[in-house]
């Protein structure tokens, strides 16, 4: 089986880093206090706290693999490697041609995604479209409304 190499910038990588550190000292720990507490309430077939705690460590030890499996397959994208073209790790300014709107994301794996701060992976349609492209490029993005095209303004 083909091993997926998980891309990330070297300040993602450091930030699974130390959420792994906090999930395997600190909130291992937590848990295992909170089920501790929870038998102690008496008859588990009937005990939702021991349910609800049984639950949070099955969820934490499967983001412990998660990010133990991200750790290991990561390869660490250096954008001084990128020679004025978009790559993982860059942050580009995008002045959408329908409506003159203009954008800045920062194009990060997909572990490190975060629409909301503007973090777009690098597997979605419009960091797809515009990877290895240069300023002043004009690039047509594939969405399920259709297409629209984009020009890089910047690359930072």
């Amino acid at each position: 089986m083909k091993k997926k190499e998980i891309f990330l910038t070297g300040e993602g990588y450091l930030e699974l880093e130390q959420e792994l550190h906090y999930l395997k000292t600190e909130k291992r720990k937590e848990i295992t206090q909170v089920l501790k507490e929870a038998r102690a309430l008496g008859d588990l077939s009937e005990n939702s706290e021991y349910d609800q705690a049984r639950e949070d460590q099955a969820n934490l030890e499967q983001r412990i693999v998660e990010i133990e499996y991200a750790l290991e397959h990561a390869v660490v994208i250096d954008k001084a490697e990128s020679d004025g073209k978009v790559s993982i790790g860059s942050e580009v300014e995008l002045k959408y041609e329908d409506d003159d709107d203009t954008e800045s994301y920062k194009i990060v794996g997909s572990q490190e995604a975060d629409p909301f701060n503007n973090k777009i992976s690098n597997e979605s349609p419009i960091a797809a479209a515009i990877l290895g492209h240069k300023v002043g490029d004009v690039v047509e993005v594939s969405s399920p409304d259709g297409f629209y095209s984009v020009k890089i303004v910047a690359i930072g």
